[in-house]
């Protein structure tokens, strides 16, 4: 699906999904599935992380991007089977980078659930090196709502 936000600063993805909000909810509130739902092909491994997340919660995350990496991730945001949001941080210089916001917005709606991904990068602390990121982030996304779709039929 098209990116769907005209912001320089954020970019969504939406999918009609034939699944009930609380089966996404539960695959994207555990983290130990994220590398499930990666559509870009990052994401590693989490590690130290709750079994299932809610506000305040702290996860890490191996990733893989060229070389081997590590983010930092909080939930922001919680709304049971409706919102959730995660900013995340490398676990060290946070103060110079991070800041990034993935967010998933469920909708129930005719036929199943409308999910919206949402990648934000309105508090990224380098958007000069991440904004070039945008069309490949948008493909990625578009590839991660589908892998949702597949998991939760």
């Amino acid at each position: 699906m098209a990116d769907v936000n005209d912001d320089k600063d954020r970019a969504c993805v939406e999918r009609v999904i034939p699944a009930p909000p609380e089966a996404i909810f539960a695959l994207l509130a555990d983290p130990t599935r994220h590398r499930d739902i990666d559509g870009s092909g990052t994401v590693r491994d989490a590690k130290n992380t709750p079994q299932t997340l809610a506000l305040g919660s702290r996860f890490g995350m191996s990733m893989k991007l060229g070389v081997p990496y590590s983010m930092v991730s909080t939930v922001i945001e919680f709304e049971p089977n409706r919102r959730i949001a995660w900013q995340t941080a490398p676990p060290i210089g946070s103060s110079l980078a991070g800041g990034r916001i993935w967010r998933y917005e469920l909708e129930p709606v005719e036929g199943g659930t409308k999910v919206r991904e949402t990648w934000d990068i309105s508090q990224e602390k380098i958007k000069f090196l991440v904004r070039p990121a945008r069309k490949k982030t948008v493909e990625s996304m578009t590839k991660t709502l589908e892998r949702i779709e597949g998991l939760v039929q």
